[in-house]
């Protein structure tokens, strides 16, 4: 396979390890001031707890590094190449519910390097039980966000 093909192939096997790449644009630093979308309640929903939440993204993560050497492989669209990363920590303090069963945590990771990357988290589910992560997108290197949130007609958006 030539060089050139190889690279090609990064976004299909990133998809097909389930992890759904973020948009590529890069707009200001947090567009009408939201770094995150907030939920308006102390818990997430009554069958899922913030700490559910943070124990599933802690759990995703662990069971999908040990799948792949120890690290958790994130596809980077803007440097064009995997992310091989080590969870540092997940913000309990910017879980939230963005939508029906649709939760959002932000967490922060390192490269073998020592460069800090900040993760948005989706997950899915109707209880703690059957969470599911469904996108994971780099939202921050090294504290510069590549993207903010907006909320239009009381749903949540990337801009």
């Amino acid at each position: 396979m030539r060089k050139s093909s190889t690279f090609a192939l990064i976004p299909v096997l990133a998809l097909a390890l389930g992890i759904t790449p973020a948009c590529a644009e890069h707009p200001t630093e947090h567009p009408q001031g939201a770094e995150h979308p907030k939920v308006h309640s102390p818990a997430v929903a009554p069958s899922v707890t913030m700490e559910d939440l943070a124990k599933a993204i802690e759990g995703y993560v662990q069971k999908d590094g040990a799948l792949k050497g120890g690290y958790f492989l994130v596809y980077d669209p803007v440097a064009k190449q995997p992310l091989a990363l080590t969870l540092d920590k997940v913000h309990k303090d910017r879980l939230s519910k963005v939508a029906d069963n649709t939760y959002f945590a932000c967490a922060d990771f390192k490269t073998p390097g020592g460069k800090i990357y900040d993760l948005d988290i989706f997950m899915w589910g109707a209880n703690a039980g059957s969470l599911k992560t469904t996108e994971v997108s780099v939202h921050k290197e090294e504290g510069k966000a590549r993207y903010g949130w907006v909320e239009e007609n009381g749903v949540w958006k990337k801009k």
